[in-house]
Parts: structure tokens; sequence; C-alpha cells
């Protein structure tokens, strides 16, 4: 009887240990592939869910041994470019759309975690000595606590395998368990064989400066085509331009007269087309602290929206349409790129400077934590509450 209940002890052993051995090295597994990738090249569609708004990223991370990274995001909804890219020389983002680049001396990526990074996820498997690993339909879940920051109400993730192991998609979720973002991966190469000559800032400011070329052939194209077509019908339309000439002179003097009432009357402003008319206030802001004052500032391209905020968390917002520089402009930041839900913010001690929808903000204040004006920017970002800038 002993000898029976020593062999069933040991059996019981046996099988848990087996157990615990099998869903360490299911980790494992995992580990040693991405800590074996000399560089990889992954692919897949990012949602950001905020204020029941959902934003919907194409993504494409490119790493190389020695930490390199090369990470394109394009906002499926406007198809807004924004590029992360670390090298030897700093961290950048640069949004080729505005001819325009942020530096930063940053620990990114490693300072949070990041859903779409494979070292991120490896880091958040190793630190979280309270993971659990889970077979669902002889697939795999590992749950692990997260990293933001930013974002407190960010609590743990969820991290999708196939059977053999193959990340398959992330899902990071708050406080409430809600999903408030999801990476799903359409390929994985680890093996992509890329080069330190993949991760230079100068190749994406000449693409940049290609495109343009191209955009300004098509342009002239198009203008010397429609150049021949109006030489061609000039002639038909020159006897009923001189027929109607008459009517149309007294119809337009009739109408600017209208034009040059109304103008006074609401004191129109025809200096450019390219100006925010139209002030866009944070739907959220912390308590005991209201709009004290705003501001109009005419500038070269336009106008400057300048929003004082006082009270128990003082802060300063100005807004105004985003310009493309002429030549490539850097602009060092002594902070860390943060993502918000439609575009990356370059956040510093004490402001954060970020576009959106073609309007540029810069959010600076002594009092507000960095979450407190992550907050207040997605709360621009969403909906837009609009008043007269006059």
């Amino acid at each position: 009887m002993k000898k029976i209940i020593v062999l069933a002890i040991g059996l019981m052993l046996f099988v848990t240990g087996c157990g615990s051995k099998s869903e360490e090295d299911l980790i494992a597994k995992f580990e040693k592939n991405v800590s074996n990738s000399k560089s990889y090249t992954l692919k897949g569609n990012m949602e950001i869910l905020s204020n029941e708004e959902t934003f919907t990223y194409s993504i494409e991370a490119n790493y190389l041994q020695d930490d390199f990274y090369k990470v394109t995001l394009v906002n499926q909804t406007n198809n807004h470019e924004q590029i992360i890219l670390k090298n030897n020389d700093g961290v950048y983002v640069v949004t080729r759309a505005l001819n325009k680049s942020f530096k930063f001396q940053s620990e990114w990526p490693s300072n949070s975690s990041q859903s779409y990074i494979l070292s991120s996820l490896v880091k958040d498997i190793k630190s979280d000595d309270n993971k659990v690993l889970e077979e669902q339909d002889k697939n795999y879940v590992i749950k692990t606590a997260v990293n933001y920051p930013n974002n407190s109400s960010l609590t743990y993730q969820k991290i999708y395998f196939d059977k053999d192991m193959n990340l398959e998609k992330v899902e990071v979720y708050d406080k409430e368990d809600i999903v408030n973002i999801k990476v799903v991966f359409s390929s994985i190469d680890l093996k992509s064989g890329l080069k330190e000559e993949d991760f230079l800032l100068e190749d994406l400011i000449d693409m940049n400066a290609e495109t343009k070329e191209d955009s300004t052939n098509n342009e002239n194209k198009n203008n010397n085509q429609e150049d021949n077509t109006s030489n061609n019908n000039e002639t038909n339309n020159t006897t009923e331009e001189n027929t109607t000439n008459e009517t149309s002179n007294n119809t337009t003097t009739n109408e600017n007269e209208n034009i040059d009432e109304e103008c006074e009357n609401e004191e129109c402003d025809t200096k450019s087309s390219n100006i925010l008319d139209s002030i866009i206030y944070p739907l959220y802001i912390p308590s005991e602290t209201y709009l004290s004052n705003s501001e109009e500032i005419d500038t070269d391209e336009g106008n400057r929206m300048i929003l004082t905020f006082a009270g128990d968390k003082n802060f300063v917002l100005i807004e105004e349409v985003a310009s493309v520089a002429s030549d490539f402009e850097i602009i060092p930041v002594y902070g860390d790129p943060i993502m918000l839900s439609d575009t990356i913010a370059a956040k510093s001690a004490n402001s954060m400077y970020w576009t959106s929808d073609n309007v540029s903000y810069y959010l600076t204040s002594n009092d507000l934590s960095t979450e407190e004006m992550v907050t207040i920017a997605e709360s621009l970002g969403n909906t837009k509450v609009v008043s007269g800038s006059k």
C-alpha cells in the first residue's frame, strides 16, 4: 500500500512538474525567437479607443540589433503619416507632410510598454512575476501587467499566440477591462536582413523631396493640359463672353457692393484663406480651472490663438494652422515622443507640441502632470467645440 501511495505522489509531482515546465517552455520559445532575431519587420493594424472614438493606423515596425528602430504609423482616417526613427544619433519623429522632425535624446522605446515592439512585449513578460498563460482553442494567451507612465488607466495586456507561439495580436486593457489599444499583426519576418543604412534620417528627407518633385511634375503636366484645352476653347468662348460681359459686369458690381457692405458689418478678414478662423476648446479642463483670456495674434501664415487658463492648474494653449517648412526642419526636444489617439506628440518637461487635422497645438504649464496634458490634448482631438474668434 505504501508503495502505491509513493508511486501516486511521484506521478502527481511528475505531471505537475511537466505542466509547469511546459508553460515555461512556451514563454521561453517566444523570448528566444525575439532575442535570436538580428533584425525584424512586422506589419499590421493598430486601433486606439479614446472617448468612444476609434482611431485606426496601419503600422510597420523595423528593428535592427543594437537598438535601431523605424516605425511608420499612418492614420487611416486622414492618411496622416508619422515615422519614429531611432539610430545612433537619437530618436526622431518625422512628419514628412510638414517637412519637419522632432529630435529627442530619449530612452524610447524601453521607457514604457509598446504593443508593436517585440522586445517591449518580452520585457513586460519577464517583469511580471504574476503573469498568466492560458490555452484557448489550442492557441495561447499571456496576460501581463503593462507600464504606461502617461496613462495610469492602462493596467494589463493580453498577448495572443498560435499553437507554435507565433505572435498574432496584442490587446491593452484599462481598469474597467475595456480594450483601449489593439494591434493585429498581418506579418512578422524575424529574418528581414536589415542594415544600418535602412535607418538613416537622410533617406526619409530624400524620399520627401522626391515625393514633392513628382507632385510638382504632375501639377505642371496637368496645368499644361489645361492650358491647351483653354486655348482650344478660347476662340469659341469669345463671342459668348462679349455677349455676356455687360450683364456680368453689372452683376459683379452689385455683388461686390453687397460683399463690402457685409464685410463692414461682420469685420471680414480677407488676408488669407489659410487662417485658423475659430477657437478649438478642450473638452477636459482640470477642476477649479477656467478660461481667463483668449487672444488672437496675426502671423505671416494667418493668425494664432492663445488661450490662457487660470485657477488651480494654470496652463496656456496655443493654436494655429500647421505650416509646411520650405527646408527640412529638425526641432530638438528634451523629452519623449508620446502616442496620442490620432497623432504623435513631442513632450518636454513642462510643454507638449502636436499637430492634428492640420492644426498645430502647443500646450505649456508648470502645474499640469504629463497625464493631464495628454487628457487635454485628447479632448481637443476628438470632439471640437467651436466658437468664433472675434
